[in-house]
C-alpha cells in the first residue's frame, strides 16, 4: 500500500513539475531551462512521458541533467538551411551519405538521451551518426559536447552566433578543428556565408559556384 502511494505522490508531483516546466517555457519562440542532475533514468522516462503530448518541446537527459528546450522559427530555418547545403554538397561530390535527422540518441547503460538538429552517417550505416549538427539559438548547455562524447560521434558542427565551429574527436575528448575530418575539402567559410544570406535560392547558386570553382 505504502508503495502504492509513494508511487501516486511521485506522478502527482510529476504532472505539477510537468505544468509548471510548460507555463515557464511556453513564452518564448525558444528558450533552455535545465533541472539539476539528481534525476534517475525511470524519471527522466516518466517526464518524458508526460510531456510527450508538447509540440516543439526537446526534452535531453545526461547523468540526472534534464535540460528542455522550445524550438522555434528561427532554429528550424537555419538547421534546414544548414542541412539544404550540406546534402547539396555530399550529391555534387558524389558522397555517400545517410541522414538520419533528429533521431533519438538513447542508451540507457551510458545514461545519455538526446536528438541532434541534424545527423548523417557518412559512406555506411554504423551503431551512431558520423557527424552531428546541432544549432543554438539562445546560450547554449555547458554539456553540449559531453553528450555527443558519450556515444563517442566522431565530428559535431555547431552553429552559434552566426558562426560554425566543428569539433572532431581525438582520443577521449573533442577539438575544435579549422576543416572537417569527413569533408576537407569543404569551404566551411563558404558554407557560413550562404547560410546567412536571405534567399535559399541564391545560397544554393552562390554554394554550388562556389564548390564548381574550388
Amino acid at each position: 500500500m505504502a508503495g502504492k502511494i509513494s508511487s501516486s505522490l511521485l506522478t502527482a508531483t510529476y504532472i505539477i513539475m510537468t505544468a509548471q516546466i510548460l507555463e515557464e517555457i511556453d513564452t518564448l519562440a525558444e528558450q533552455r531551462l535545465v533541472l539539476p542532475g539528481y534525476y534517475s533514468w525511470e524519471q527522466f522516462e516518466a517526464i518524458e512521458s508526460l510531456m510527450s503530448d508538447s509540440p516543439g518541446l526537446r526534452i535531453t537527459y545526461l547523468d540526472g541533467w534534464i535540460e528542455f528546450m522550445t524550438v522555434g522559427e528561427p532554429h528550424e530555418m537555419l538547421k534546414k538551411t544548414i542541412a539544404i547545403l550540406l546534402e547539396l554538397y555530399f550529391f555534387e561530390m558524389g558522397i555517400k551519405f545517410i541522414p538520419v535527422g533528429s533521431a533519438t540518441r538513447r542508451v540507457r547503460a551510458k545514461n545519455v538521451s538526446f536528438e541532434p538538429d541534424e545527423s548523417y552517417y557518412i559512406g555506411e550505416k554504423k551503431e551512431h551518426p558520423d557527424l552531428a549538427v546541432e544549432v543554438t539559438i539562445t546560450s547554449g548547455s555547458t554539456k553540449k559536447l559531453a553528450k555527443y562524447l558519450r556515444l563517442r560521434i566522431p565530428e559535431v558542427w555547431f552553429w552559434e552566433n552566426n558562426r560554425l565551429s566543428v569539433y572532431c574527436l581525438r582520443d577521449d575528448d573533442y577539438e575544435q578543428v579549422s576543416s572537417s575530418g569527413f569533408l576537407p575539402e569543404l569551404d566551411l567559410k563558404l558554407l557560413s556565408y550562404c547560410v546567412l544570406m536571405p534567399s535559399i535560392i541564391e545560397a544554393r547558386t552562390e554554394f554550388l559556384k562556389g564548390i564548381r570553382q574550388h
